[in-house]
């Protein structure tokens, strides 16, 4: 899955032309290299992203092509 769905489907970023500004302006990294938003997200890929002064890191744990919002937390796992 692109990482622009991806973050639009897990509900990180609210909108799939947001995520899409967002890892295009080099602030999302998977597994420590630059990720656009047309590099593919697998299960296990680990995710820095970097807004403003906050970085959150998670662990992708599935992937969905739709979810509920209920749902949406499963996808990944905040890291430390």
């Amino acid at each position: 899955m692109r990482l622009d769905k991806f973050l639009k489907v897990s509900r990180i970023i609210k909108r799939r032309t947001v995520a899409k500004e967002f890892a295009d302006n080099g602030r999302a990294l998977i597994n420590d290299r630059v990720a656009k938003s047309s590099t593919e997200v697998s299960v296990g890929d680990q995710l820095e992203l970097h807004f403003g002064e906050k970085t959150m890191k998670i662990k992708v744990l599935n992937i969905k092509e739709t979810t509920k919002k209920t749902d949406s937390a499963d996808m990944y796992e905040e890291i430390d």
